[in-house]
């Protein structure tokens, strides 16, 4: 399986570290897609600090996330599960996981990055500020964007294309990470699309920001915890049951997916 995750909006910064090197992260295609958007963010940032607050969504109490944004390339790195520690990943424990269920999160998980595209969670990258959703100025043109979503949707297809191969891929990712990869129409059976839906007593249901990350980090926990080979969205669903997750099977096209799979709590 691959499980695969969104970034936390929220990282922690190491004390220290080595700088960042780019030809040292896994999927090295992608280099070169990861220096244009390194290139416009810290271009912005260092030359246009205010107007990065709009680009970037930030006010002016997180200055120094621009600033840092500024001097990635010369920022402490670590490792993805160190600088990632949103709620999600709280859940999640990545670090507090047994030994083979570690071995599986390296080997299964793929963090999509607005900045590197996808990492996993041994890559030695530094905190920064960008969401997916951004429209970076180019740097050396007054009209010319980077949207960093298209340039992704581009480069991480044939990525993706040949990491899923026959692997079952449990998509966990949320909001504007969505758009940086769809599956092919071929491999589209292959990948489940997983919602956490909150219930109230009446039966009504609704999506709630805290609970979504928080289940989502529990239910990838739970699966690297208990190693099962599972080729589709059926054998996924009554492995949660197993797990003791309340679960249920859609339909769906969203996202050029084929099958979804809610998770259901009582609120």
């Amino acid at each position: 399986m691959l499980l695969l995750l969104p970034p936390s909006e929220g990282k922690t910064r190491p004390a220290r570290g080595k700088p960042l090197a780019l030809g040292s992260l896994s999927f090295p295609c992608l280099t070169e897609s990861r220096l244009s958007v390194l290139d416009a963010l810290t271009t912005l940032c260092a030359s246009d600090p205010v107007g990065a607050r709009g680009v970037l969504g930030t006010s002016r109490a997180q200055d120094e996330l621009i600033a840092r944004n500024a001097r990635l390339a010369m920022e402490p790195c670590a490792s993805a599960d160190r600088i990632y520690t949103g709620v999600l990943y709280e859940s999640l424990g990545l670090r507090t996981l047994d030994p083979d269920a570690r071995r599986r999160a390296i080997g299964h998980i793929l963090i999509m990055s607005a900045l590197f595209g996808v990492v996993r969670i041994t890559d030695r990258v530094p905190a920064y500020r960008l969401s997916a959703g951004t429209h970076l100025p180019i740097p050396g043109s007054r009209t010319k964007i980077l949207a960093v979503n298209k340039l992704w949707a581009d480069s991480l297809k044939p990525v993706m294309h040949d990491l899923i191969e026959d692997r079952l891929v449990i998509d966990l990712r949320s909001g504007p990470y969505t758009s940086m990869w769809k599956p092919t129409k071929d491999q589209a059976h292959r990948v489940v699309r997983v919602r956490v839906l909150a219930e109230y007593a009446d039966g009504h249901r609704v999506t709630v920001s805290h609970f979504n990350k928080s289940t989502k980090g529990v239910l990838a926990r739970a699966l690297l915890s208990h190693s099962a080979r599972m080729r589709s969205a059926s054998e996924l669903a009554d492995r949660c049951v197993q797990l003791g997750f309340r679960v249920e099977l859609t339909e769906t096209t969203e996202l050029g997916h084929s099958s979804g799979l809610d998770v259901i709590t009582a609120m």
